[in-house]
């Protein structure tokens, strides 16, 4: 991985499902260094349970410095991704980063996972990737002839085909799983275009409204306590697409193990609560055992990730 360069000045990002959350966080991290931000998302109206729309979403971003473009727009249908992404070139001249963000999820078994929602997250999750990816790669293309260092980042997990990754939510990893194929294989096709594809997923569980309509936690204290803060993806986000699209392609990136190659030691301001130990906080689904065999090992060692999301399911 080079020297990290935040030169995010005059160039547009397009995230999908960034009205809310990590890819919200990202939007507003490279805001603040100078991008401008197409927020594509199906929200224009307040959700009765989750907050945020695409407008209050977009006030953030300009708050934070940079230009925005709230965009109604639903992945599962390709004409308003093709609209979408047309008129984020027509606002902002040309389109340098895309963030496949968006995402759905179920964790229930077979018998709790009818078609309908099965499918629901199949086309969000893999075709909705596949297809914000085929229709900014004629933009990306121009990106990359002109020496403007255009990326494809994905929040989806490195593959582990392993049982333990699939039981009792066949469906969803199956969906999240296909993000990261896109990943493996458009990693490959875009190099000869110079544009890099890579994979972000967190180490550990991160609070965002989604997740505790997701898994409601009854505890006391409350689960989310144990979870790490949006801000801990967006600053991984923006080391790895600062990174050479030529060079550094095809990664699947865990946030804390980049960060620690990075040269961040103190993780304390990503805790929800500052005074959680390290082996106490949540971890996250599809971590892989490996995690740290290229980079600075944790003082804790992460043993305890299987048996408690086993133990949570």
């Amino acid at each position: 991985m080079s020297e990290t360069r935040f030169d995010f000045k005059g160039k547009t990002v397009f995230i999908s499902g960034a009205s809310r959350g990590i890819g919200l966080a990202i939007g507003v991290r490279l805001a603040a260094l100078g991008a401008n931000v197409a927020i594509a998302a199906k929200t224009a109206e307040p959700h009765p349970k989750l907050p945020g729309t695409i407008f209050s979403a977009a006030k953030e971003i300009e708050a934070a410095g940079g230009r925005a473009l709230p965009l109604v727009c639903d992945i599962r249908f390709e004409d308003q991704v093709e609209a979408a992404i047309a008129k984020t070139v027509a606002t902002f001249g040309g389109l340098d980063i895309l963030i496949n963000n968006a995402s759905a999820i179920s964790l229930t078994p077979m018998t709790e996972t009818p078609m309908k929602k099965f499918d629901l997250m199949n086309q969000i999750n893999g075709r909705g990737t596949y297809l914000c990816t085929l229709k900014a790669l004629p933009h990306l293309c121009e990106s990359a002839k002109k020496g403007r260092n255009p990326h494809v980042l994905t929040l989806s997990p490195p593959l582990d085909m392993r049982p333990m990754w699939f039981e009792g939510h066949t469906a969803y990893s199956i969906a999240k799983y296909n993000m990261s194929l896109c990943t493996l294989g458009l990693s490959e096709e875009f190099k000869q275009y110079g544009i890099a594809v890579n994979s972000l997923w967190p180490l550990t569980a991160v609070a965002t409204s989604a997740m505790t309509v997701i898994i409601p936690n009854p505890e006391d204290p409350p689960e989310e306590l144990k979870y790490r803060n949006t801000d801990i993806m967006a600053d991984a986000a923006a080391i790895m697409l600062s990174q050479n699209a030529r060079i550094y392609t095809g990664q699947f990136v865990i946030d804390e193990a980049l960060l620690r190659k990075s040269g961040v030691t103190d993780f304390s301001v990503y805790k929800i609560n500052k005074n959680c130990p390290d082996d106490e906080l949540a971890p996250d689904f599809f971590v892989p055992d490996d995690i740290y065999e290229h980079g600075n090992q944790a003082a804790v060692l992460r043993d305890f990730v299987r048996p408690t999301i086993k133990a949570k399911l």
